[in-house]
């Protein structure tokens, strides 16, 4: 496991580089980086002038103003296999779909370097897992945040890993969540189409943009009030941006019940009571509960479903006070 730490540059803009974009900028000042590091490294809220976060690589610099570069650390090229555990759901010689636990990082990254579930996958099914997604990356086709549970599908070979990959850009790869929201949203089911990028003032959080975000599209529909103040939903997305249901939902007035990226001004003012419900799903209460594609390889339409975790049927119950809470499909 590395035990390097981040490192930042820091440097005042002289005059002669007034109006310089800023990714050119810095291409001149850490020449040890390549330009698309650089890039990436700015896109991605590692950059930021006078205090503020900058994710544009255009952006036109002014003199006098400090510039502030965090590089995080290296993570190892090649993750190693480890024996952990897998709810596997469904899995042949081309793929794999298994019900990833919350608490559970996808793949190694800057502060989670091993003990995700690519390490897993790679004790699980050996050599033959694809590294066509990625060195660090390998047979993942889309991820899950490490506190969302629920269902995920992985390619063991590259022909695979391209078939599942085109019905994902396609949008032919269905998923739905549920989740248990702050407050009952109106009207009961609707489309959130918001574009989604880096939020500008928090580098960790991802906001809704009027320019420079990537489009996003969720479909919601309220399952079950729970009472005023929370309700059950059901997600599906159109398209796959970074926590985007979390963004969206919480964009609306309605973040995600256990949130405390995106929802964590709720839990102001709320009285003792509630606070032990929100303490039995101690993370967001977002679950990955089904999941449709056609198999890459036989042509097949497979579809799995995946119920509700404790943490989030005890938060429900809780909330709803002992209530029904079957739910009844439209």
């Amino acid at each position: 496991m590395s035990t390097a730490v981040e490192t930042r540059r820091r440097f005042t803009v002289a005059r002669a580089d007034a109006r310089a974009r800023l990714d050119r900028l810095l291409a001149d000042h850490v020449p040890a980086l390549s330009r698309s590091r650089l890039k990436n490294l700015i896109e991605t809220g590692r950059v930021s002038i006078g205090g503020a976060t900058i994710t544009e690589p255009g952006y036109r610099v002014k003199p006098g103003q400090v510039v502030t570069l965090v590089v995080p650390p290296p993570v190892d090229e090649t993750p190693q296999a480890q024996a952990i555990p897998l709810q596997v759901a469904y899995e042949d010689e081309h793929l794999i779909v298994v019900d990833k636990p919350a608490g559970l990082v996808v793949h190694p990254a800057p502060g989670n370097p091993d003990r995700t579930l690519v390490n897993a996958l790679l004790a699980h099914c050996g050599a033959s897992l694809s590294g066509i997604g990625g060195v660090r990356r390998p047979g993942i086709v889309h991820r899950l945040d490490k506190d969302t549970s629920g269902l995920m599908v992985a390619a063991k070979h590259d022909a695979a890993h391209r078939g599942l990959s085109e019905q994902f850009a396609t949008r032919r790869l269905s998923r739905t969540y549920r989740a248990v929201v702050w407050g009952v949203p109106r009207p009961a089911h609707g489309r959130i189409e918001g574009a989604i990028g880096r939020d500008p003032r928090n580098r960790k959080r991802m906001a809704v943009r009027k320019s420079g975000g990537k489009a996003a599209i969720t479909h919601y529909r309220v399952l079950k009030p729970l009472d005023p103040l929370w309700s059950l939903v059901e997600c599906r997305l159109e398209t796959g941006r970074t926590h985007q249901i979390r963004v969206h939902m919480a964009h609306r007035g309605h973040p995600l019940v256990g949130d405390a990226l995106y929802g964590g001004a709720r839990r102001r003012g709320i009285d003792a009571s509630v606070r032990e419900v929100l303490a039995l799903c101690p993370r967001q209460a977002l679950h990955a509960a089904a999941l449709s594609f056609v198999h890459p390889v036989s042509g097949a339409a497979l579809a799995f479903e995946s119920a509700l975790p404790a943490d989030i049927r005890a938060l429900i119950a809780a909330a709803n006070a002992g209530n029904d809470i079957s739910i009844t499909k439209p």
